[in-house]
């Protein structure tokens, strides 16, 4: 047992750090939905094309409720190594656990770890499109402009398990790689797929980045539309959409977004808060739109006290320290509906800079010490020296999901979520399709959450669940 745990353990740390790391990484909006092939690969021990000679046989109904029998394993036969090959051979017969009813003869992606005596992964059946596939990821250059140009091919595919692949693979490479592709995409076939509502929303994020790299003039009055139109599907990706269209129009661009999204008072939560996202993108990653343009667009933000706290952190981020005043009315105005501002104002005051900010400090603690205790409680050391007036405790970028650190100044709101996949499975990719359907409804926007929350509890159920997939493959025999 100490041997099993042992390799968990590991696996989950690979995990964590492999999560850790594509929170700052990833093209802007894109949501990666799971673990790529060539990251499984790269994982594992053993990785082998195998054709299946033999179905489990059936279980007893007595025995489906005997925790002392084995779950019985299907038998496959080696017929192509991937990696491994020092403790494999072809022809060589593996058994592991399946529980589908593929055909005798069909060929399986079988993976395994921890030599000489590997524990194999449920497999995975493969098209023979899937079959070249795999063995092309494997070969690929390290550069990841030159493996984005290879994915791009795959997007769309209709095999569904290699389009997500690909996505994937976009979703976890530098932004600076998908704009290093700019004279290999193919900008028909991207407004194609932006035009058909039918695609889902976190695949078009991926291709409105990528029209806002390749894209002209012409593709304006497209945006326009989408960005105007009451069918919520066309406008699916919406913090993309406004990304790209400021990308294309710039500063000219502004004025249509704040009427639309940002000074409207009818748009939805979900529509401001992506124009919002927007607008962090290009005040991080550009040099479209002048900071004090996007300043000047936040600051119509403060007008809506029921949202006011979504920009707040950038304020102080970005240093604007002009709205103090404003900022103390909202708190001294909060009322049941808009309370949750008051955290945000306090730790704007707490970065302050200005000797008026420690003045209001006080003031404020005299409306509601509750409001001033929680922010002290919640966010006990403040700025990264623990001085006033410097902004680098909250990163200068952000994952544009909702997902940095940025957002521990919202104070806890409901909110629509974002449907985000499988994020716990590592080694098996038998919901690809679940997850893609899934994706067809994304047209909220992932409320912001504690980074590190976000990171942890998907893999401590991850965690949960492999445990438990182990203790089925090693059986009874192997626990002690």
């Amino acid at each position: 047992m100490a041997r099993q745990m042992t390799i968990l353990s590991s696996m989950l740390l690979a995990c964590l750090l492999t999560s850790s790391s594509r929170a700052a990484r990833g093209c802007p909006f894109c949501s990666v939905t799971t673990a790529t092939f060539n990251e499984e690969i790269t994982s594992m021990d053993a990785v082998v094309y195998a054709r299946l000679v033999k179905l489990p046989p059936s279980v007893k109904a007595a025995d489906r409720t005997d925790p002392t029998k084995e779950v019985p394993k299907a038998t496959f036969e080696i017929t192509e190594v991937i990696k491994g090959s020092e403790h494999l051979e072809i022809g060589q017969q593996v058994q592991t656990i399946y529980f589908g009813n593929g055909k005798i003869g069909s060929v399986f992606l079988v993976m395994g770890v921890d030599p000489p005596k590997l524990m194999w992964s449920t497999p995975l059946q493969l098209s023979e499109a899937a079959q070249v596939y795999i063995k092309q990821v494997v070969k690929l250059p390290r550069d990841p402009t030159k493996r984005l140009d290879f994915f791009q091919g795959f997007l769309e595919n209709d095999d569904e398990m290699l389009a997500a692949d690909a996505y994937d693979e976009f979703a976890s490479a530098p932004y600076t790689a998908v704009k290093n592709l700019r004279d290999n995409m193919d900008h028909a076939q991207l407004t194609s797929w932006i035009r058909n509502p039918d695609v889902p929303a976190s695949r078009r994020r991926l291709y409105l980045t990528m029209l806002g790299v390749c894209g002209t003039d012409a593709d304006i009055p497209m945006l326009e539309t989408m960005m105007k139109s009451k069918d919520r599907r066309l406008r699916a990706g919406l913090d993309a959409l406004v990304a790209c269209y400021l990308t294309l129009k710039g500063e000219a661009g502004m004025p249509l977004v704040e009427s639309l999204f940002i000074k409207n008072k009818k748009s939805e939560y979900a529509d401001t808060y992506a124009a919002i996202m927007a607008l962090r993108f290009h005040g991080t990653e550009s040099d479209i739109v002048s900071r004090e343009r996007i300043l000047k667009s936040m600051r119509h933000m403060l007008d809506r006290p029921e949202l006011a706290d979504l920009v707040i952190p950038d304020l102080a981020r970005w240093e604007d320290w002009t709205q103090v005043e404003r900022l103390v009315k909202l708190f001294k105005d909060a009322d049941e509906k808009t309370s949750w501002v008051r955290v945000p104002v306090i730790n704007y005051l707490r970065q302050c800079p200005l000797p008026l900010a420690k003045q209001r400090i006080k003031e404020l603690e005299k409306v509601d010490p509750a409001a001033v205790k929680r922010a002290n409680t919640f966010f006990p050391f403040g700025p990264a020296d623990g001085s006033p007036g410097k902004t680098e405790a909250v990163s200068p970028k952000t994952s544009y999901n909702g997902q940095e650190d940025e957002d521990l100044f919202v104070a806890a709101r409901p909110a629509p979520r974002r449907a985000t996949g499988n994020a716990g499975r590592v080694a098996t990719r038998a919901s690809r399709s679940a997850t893609s359907a899934a994706n067809q409804n994304d047209t909220n926007l992932q409320i912001p959450v504690n980074s590190s929350l976000a990171l942890l509890v998907p893999w401590l159920v991850a965690g949960g669940l492999f445990l438990m997939q182990w203790l089925i493959l090693i059986g009874p025999s192997h626990r002690d």
